[in-house]
């Protein structure tokens, strides 16, 4: 197997902050010298893309950027020309709406295609709330899984709650999910009246935002602390010792 890739440009996965503060509060310069560079973009949102860009490199042309979107509109069919630029010598930055793309993100779409066409991917260094939480849980860091949003309906999330809570035990193996902002209260009460009381829960909301607050209490310790996690992006995670 050789180095060689077949086009010139790159794919660089740009991270973007978790919330609305200072980008270089916790994003490395690096990052900020590619925005400054790169014209060619794939983002979820145009509008919320422009604003990161333009509190990475305030001076840089804003007409003379080029977008192409990734979301649940897109055609999938459509993906491998978002990555054309690249074929005429010219970098593609990925951007996430919050964090790193690729990791609960659409833009793994885009990095399949990119080592399909031969393309060199590059990844930034930025903030993951997933692992971010992780490293402040107390789990296992060795052995934990990210397993997305749990099911809406009711009885099949309190189901899916007890699943993962038996699969922790099983593997010594932590177990971290998210919920939609406006359901957070709900899935931390269903947390707590479903798992075991000796089952660990870490919270951690506004991760790298003044407001951050990071818990990890037992589910009886849970149920005598009042958190208001609405509308907070939040990660949970849980882990039943025995």
């Amino acid at each position: 197997m050789t180095n060689s890739f077949s086009h010139s440009g790159k794919l660089y996965l740009l991270p973007t902050t978790l919330g609305d503060n200072d980008p270089l509060d916790v994003l490395p310069a690096s990052v900020q010298q590619q925005v400054k560079r790169i014209d060619f973009f794939i983002a979820e949102n145009e509008k919320t893309a422009r604003r990161a860009i333009k509190k990475l490199a305030p001076e840089k042309s804003q007409p003379a950027l080029n977008f192409s979107l990734l979301n649940k509109h897109t055609d999938p069919a459509e993906i491998p020309s978002f990555l054309n630029p690249c074929k005429e010598g010219q970098d593609v930055g990925l951007l996430s709406e919050a964090g790193c793309p690729g990791v609960a993100d659409p833009g793994a779409e885009v990095v399949k295609v990119a080592h399909n066409q031969g393309i060199q991917v590059i990844p930034m260094v930025g903030p993951s709330s997933i692992l971010l939480a992780m490293m402040a849980s107390g789990m296992n860091g060795q052995n934990f899984a990210f397993n997305g949003y749990l099911p809406i309906d009711k009885s099949e999330r309190k189901s899916e709650i007890r699943a993962l809570e038996k699969l922790s035990l099983e593997k010594n193996q932590a177990q971290s999910f998210i919920e939609t902002p406006y359901r957070n209260n709900k899935m931390l009460e269903d947390l707590i009246q479903v798992l075991s009381p000796a089952t660990r829960i870490c919270v951690a909301c506004d991760l790298t935002l003044a407001s951050e607050f990071i818990a990890t209490r037992t589910a009886s310790e849970w149920s005598k602390t009042k958190v208001d996690l609405h509308k907070r992006p939040t990660i949970f995670i849980l882990q039943k010792d025995y």
